[in-house]
């Protein structure tokens, strides 16, 4: 059975759970969790849409100094996510923890629920302070302003409306999107799941015909969660998932764009396409009973992308 079986409802739709830890490091005075370079670690998949996205905020907002970051093994089994030594993985530095439950139980001895990443560890306290990609990105953006090297805000306030409802509908129906077909149980669940991603692939598609990103000339949050699960669409949503409609590759703005994005400094190093096809493939055996990796797609993020020539009106 799936990790995710407690996640399907009867009618065969996957419901993600709720993330267990929601406290916020703040600036505020007094906060129990306060901005300190050094005190913080991040515990992350990069086999993970959720966890890259809070590597490439912290990347983005110079934090790497600030808060460090380690790697779990791609593959993972009933156990759940390892520390083991592997190309691109290996042991925790922090805790030395064998398996991120450790954390988990470290700070909530009585936490049932499905072990995720990324995970934001307070190392003062030696307990997890969040595990919700939605609060630690925001948290990278602001608490941590005066400790970050980089200055570009990523939820600018005159878009703060627009850009919460379009990361509602990112979240919605493409990144959530494409675990709501690949893990439905029954036909009707999973043709309302994969036909709600196309339908918004093509809004998007459509929105970036005269913007060179979501809000034009700015980067924001927003096109970095589309992005995490952009650059791993055709090399295992639309098959793994069976989002098989179209690829990325057969939507001009968006393949661009997704070029655009990954050739941003910094940002290739957030994606290992040897982690993402080994996790999803050979983790989710319900879905792919074998555990056969694929050895394509052969797919190029580094060809021009040509989005320099796109309107930046928003």
């Amino acid at each position: 059975m799936t990790s995710f079986a407690a996640e399907v409802s009867s009618s065969g739709s996957f419901e993600r759970q709720e993330d267990a830890f929601r406290d916020w490091v703040s600036a505020a005075p007094g906060a129990r969790f306060a901005p300190e370079a050094g005190r913080y670690h991040l515990y992350v998949s990069l086999a993970c849409p959720w966890a890259c996205r809070t590597l490439i905020v912290r990347h983005l907002k110079g934090l790497e100094a600030v808060v460090s970051a380690s790697v779990v093994d791609p593959v993972r089994d009933e156990r759940g996510w390892a520390f083991r030594e592997g190309p691109g993985f290996g042991p925790d530095p922090v805790n030395g923890f064998h398996f991120l439950s450790e954390a988990y139980a470290a700070t909530d001895p009585n936490f049932r629920g499905r072990v995720t990443v990324p995970v934001l560890w307070d190392r003062r306290e030696r307990r997890i302070v969040n595990n919700s990609e939605d609060d630690i990105c925001p948290m990278f953006n602001s608490a941590f302003g005066a400790l970050a090297a980089g200055g570009v805000d990523l939820f600018p306030a005159d878009l703060a409306d627009e850009q919460a409802q379009l990361s509602a509908l990112v979240y919605e129906r493409i990144n959530n999107g494409v675990y709501r077909a690949g893990f439905a149980t029954r036909q009707a669940a999973y043709e309302r799941a994969a036909h709600q991603v196309f339908a918004a692939l093509d809004q998007l598609e459509s929105r970036l015909a005269s913007r060179r990103y979501l809000f034009g000339s700015r980067i924001v949050e927003t096109d970095w969660r589309l992005f995490c699960t952009l650059v791993r669409f055709d090399a295992v949503y639309y098959s793994h998932f069976k989002c098989n409609v179209r690829r990325i590759l057969d939507y001009p703005n968006l393949q661009g764009y997704l070029l655009d994005l990954y050739q941003q400094p910094g940002i290739a190093a957030t994606v290992n396409l040897d982690h993402i096809k080994r996790h999803y493939y050979a983790t989710h055996r319900e879905i792919n009973p074998t555990g056969i990796v694929p050895i394509g797609p052969w797919l190029d993020f580094n060809r021009p992308h040509g989005r320099e020539r796109v309107g930046a009106s928003a």
